[in-house]
């Protein structure tokens, strides 16, 4: 599954700081380069955590493609009864995402895996993911059907694609695959899918 993402961390790993307010709460992440969007938020995940409210109650949910963790952690700090399972397959996101979480006191909830680390019979009540559109559609596809059968009966998935990176014809394939596909918003040129079993 490495060809998702880069896994080499290209880059300097010297540590910088960023700011960002997620659900309410201002909030500062390390990142670094070689990581996804490592100069700060990036637009799509910004669209897509104004869309929706955290989650409540004790849900289990997948990041997919956590980065240096703004999803997973602001998840775990809004809903105190969820856990957290942030997968990437780069290694240098993955540290990042451990450091942020320890530095936000969530660490016990918030689990950095690649995804050969997740239990296989896994399932999850939400995904969230800003998914890696650029890898190309043949590796994104297998992406999503590697992940979203893993989404609980009632669950769902909630994307962010930018339109003009084939938002509106992923949400025809995922329909064809069987997939409850609904577009919940769009702004900033991008486009929020929430994706049902």
């Amino acid at each position: 599954m490495s060809h998702y993402f880069s896994n080499d961390g290209a880059g300097s790993d010297q540590r910088r700081s960023v700011e960002t307010t997620i659900w309410g709460r201002d909030l500062t992440f390390a990142t670094a380069g070689g990581v996804f969007s490592a100069d700060g938020l990036d637009l799509g995940t910004a669209v897509l955590l104004r869309t929706y409210d955290p989650p409540v109650g004790t849900p289990r949910i997948l990041d997919l493609g956590c980065g240096w963790g703004p999803i997973a952690v602001g998840v775990a700090l809004a809903c105190p009864g969820a856990t957290v399972d942030a997968v990437d397959v780069n290694d240098r996101a993955l540290t990042l995402c451990t450091e942020n979480a320890a530095t936000h006191g969530v660490a016990d909830r918030v689990r950095p895996l690649r995804p050969e680390q997740v239990e296989p019979a896994a399932t999850y009540d939400e995904i969230w993911s800003n998914p890696p559109i650029r890898i190309g559609k043949g590796a994104l596809h297998e992406l999503l059907l590697t992940w979203l059968p893993r989404l609980a009966g009632d669950g769902t998935g909630k994307l962010v694609v930018g339109r003009n990176l084939g938002a509106d014809t992923l949400q025809r394939w995922l329909r064809e695959q069987g997939f409850g596909c609904e577009r919940a918003a769009s702004a900033k040129g991008f486009r929020v899918l929430e994706v049902t079993r």
